[in-house]
């Protein structure tokens, strides 16, 4: 159980490094329309490429946390990311403004939220893998909410989702769905792991796991170059998790408790990421670019802006 606590704290904060890195990597190609050249652009920038390896290693320790320990366990631990990369924005000393308490403690509340949580409903039991008719509504479901995104944030409406906090908003939600989408097709994938290498490649999770996971790294990419990382952060955390627990619930049958305590509790922990969520949407941290770009470029904040931020 020791060895499954100080791998997820490792894990999450290669996690929070990743995201980090890969935001200061993205933050100069803040696109108009969706753009598939942008991986092309951040794979020749070291920093976005250490935040890549960094999220290689993340998945690594968080895999090797699972052998150790329960879900239950694990997932919680993870949600300490948010923190982490409020910790990495406070002690950077290149933000124009400074992480102030309110904003430590709307990222406790929404950390604490959602490792409560899911601690509090356990999700257990369940089947190895999911029948077919199920992963169709599914999918089908998931790339609706990311064709949405898309297009509110790039399609007619997009005068109202500039380039900047909202679109990185929107677009972190829709990241966060996805990687918890990779994270029940990866479930599926390991059922086949010991059955060979044959059954592997011939079963098709590997595949969608290649394309959905390459998909949702291009949009957790324009996640990162659309805004503050304050802004699509949250998504990344909370949405994760919540999608995959839900996901386990109707594809593999998985159980939460349903107790009369667990439910209130259950209710209070997701009352708490909301208030938590609405907090940080009025912070400081979403006015300005966070780690912002060179002076003279478009999104650079003036010292008239500053001095307003910090009154």
């Amino acid at each position: 159980m020791d060895k499954a606590i100080l791998l997820s704290l490792v894990a999450s904060l290669c996690t929070a490094t990743a995201s980090v890195c890969q935001r200061r990597g993205a933050r100069r190609d803040e696109a108009e329309g969706f753009d598939l050249r942008l991986l092309w652009r951040l794979a020749r920038r070291p920093v976005w490429l250490l935040g890549l390896a960094s999220m290689i290693l993340g998945f690594a320790f968080q895999v090797s946390a699972l052998h150790f320990g329960p879900l239950a366990l694990v997932q919680p631990i993870m949600a300490l990311e948010l923190l982490f990369v409020f910790a990495y924005m406070a002690l950077s000393g290149r933000s124009p403004v400074t992480v102030r308490p309110r904003d430590w403690l709307s990222a406790v509340a929404m950390a604490a939220g959602i490792g409560s949580f899911l601690r509090i409903a356990s999700p257990s039991g369940g089947r190895l893998d999911a029948p077919a008719a199920l992963w169709w509504p599914a999918s089908l479901i998931t790339l609706a909410v990311v064709v949405l995104a898309l297009t509110v944030t790039f399609g007619p409406p997009r005068r109202h989702f500039a380039p900047g906090p909202r679109r990185a908003a929107v677009l972190g939600a829709a990241t966060g769905i996805s990687w918890g989408f990779v994270a029940a097709v990866i479930k599926e994938l390991s059922s086949r792991l010991g059955e060979g290498i044959n059954a592997v490649t011939t079963s098709w999770p590997l595949y969608v796991l290649i394309v959905a996971g390459a998909a949702t790294l291009v949009l957790a990419s324009h996640a990162l170059a659309a805004g503050p990382l304050a802004a699509s952060q949250p998504g990344f955390t909370i949405l994760d998790p919540l999608w995959a627990s839900l996901l386990g619930l109707v594809l593999f049958d998985e159980h939460v408790r349903t107790g009369p305590l667990d439910l209130i509790l259950e209710a209070l922990a997701l009352a708490v990421i909301v208030v938590g969520a609405a907090t940080l949407s009025h912070s400081h941290l979403i006015a300005v670019q966070d780690w912002p770009p060179s002076r003279g470029t478009v999104g650079y904040p003036t010292q008239d802006h500053r001095e307003r931020v910090r009154q």
